[in-house]
């Protein structure tokens, strides 16, 4: 790539949330190159991760805030759920956005990609879901 042709291009970051009704902003930032645009989306996704599921031993976290929950699918604290039987879209699938975007923050192979996805003046979008959510990670390159 022309060197020229970077320091000329400024690229938009942003990240975001929402469900089936609503979708919000959670941030957004200008950077002059495309890595310090990837760098800010890879600290969002962690602390995205962070603040869905702490670490309970974290030192933010007040002692005994946070314990693990019970056992397995169709457990409700320790209790079988009534609904444990029924069929469910997401039934045989267990979407764990924290981990997604942990996994995503940490992906050397998946930042190389974005990289060239920008490079080449195209935009990169990550989206971890859950059950009732989305998260997204938007990278695009701003029009000269």
């Amino acid at each position: 790539m022309n060197p020229t042709q970077e320091t000329s291009r400024w690229y938009v970051a942003e990240s975001g949330a929402g469900d089936a009704a609503r979708s919000v902003r959670l941030g957004g930032i200008t950077t002059p190159t495309r890595r310090l645009a990837l760098r800010w989306l890879r600290r969002q996704a962690r602390r995205f991760a962070d603040a869905l599921d702490p670490d309970p031993y974290a030192s933010w976290v007040p002692g005994r805030a946070l314990h693990p929950v019970g056992g397995g699918p169709g457990l409700v604290g320790g209790a079988r759920h009534p609904l444990a039987g029924a069929r469910h879209p997401l039934a045989g699938a267990r979407p764990d956005a924290p981990a997604e975007l942990r996994a995503w923050a940490d992906s050397f192979r998946e930042h190389d990609y974005a990289l060239l996805r920008l490079a080449d003046g195209l935009p990169y979008e990550f989206v971890a879901r859950d059950a009732l959510a989305w998260y997204g990670l938007v990278v695009r390159p701003l029009g000269r």
